[in-house]
């Protein structure tokens, strides 16, 4: 029996796997506390479910505010689209964007959570992307293309992404993508707000 059920904004597998992994949902072998020991429910029985919505935000989002609308429209819409199907929301969206003090362009990614209610927001790391990327970015390509392109490959944004292509595998998309929700879920497992 489903005890929580969580809907992710996106038909892409590697989004939903990172909340799998925020979660501690996928890790059933795992003996470490799992963020949904936080959440109401039965931990044991937490469906993590896709749910493809719109970002309502470009298809490259650039700069910190487009990409966070991007998160929180996916998880406002998953509980719009399914009523109360969901317990929890979750949008996760990448972007491009500048750091005041820092030159360059780099990669960002964000997650929101929400319940209908309350909205947890939280950003995973940010890596700066080569010059020769960064200049196609400006010119107005997509770095999904873009890095498929680089890497000789398609579909790089369902895999490793650009964080694995750009720390040679250090980085992995999901896990990446997962401390961003990991984040999120913090007034949601925490007293503190």
């Amino acid at each position: 029996m489903v005890g929580m059920r969580v809907g992710v904004g996106s038909g892409n597998p590697v989004k939903r796997r990172a909340v799998e992994q925020a979660l501690g949902v996928a890790a059933e072998h795992d003996s470490e506390p799992s963020l949904v020991d936080g959440l109401p429910g039965d931990p044991e029985a937490v469906a993590v479910e896709a749910v493809p919505v719109p970002s309502g935000v470009s298809e490259q989002p650039t700069g910190h505010a487009e990409t966070v609308a991007g998160a929180e429209n996916r998880a406002a819409a998953v509980l719009d689209a399914a009523g109360d199907e969901y317990d929890l929301g979750i949008g996760i969206e990448g972007g491009v964007a500048r750091f005041d003090g820092a030159d360059g362009l780099f990669l960002v990614m964000w997650a929101a959570v929400s319940d209908g209610s309350r909205v947890g927001r939280s950003a995973g790391p940010s890596l700066e992307l080569p010059a020769a990327v960064a200049d196609r970015i400006d010119d107005g390509e997509e770095l999904g293309p873009v890095m498929d392109h680089v890497l000789d490959t398609n579909g790089v944004a369902k895999r490793g992404g650009a964080a694995g292509a750009l720390t040679n595998g250090r980085v992995d998309r999901a896990d990446a993508l997962a401390t961003a929700v990991a984040g999120a879920l913090g007034p949601f497992v925490s007293d503190l707000y």
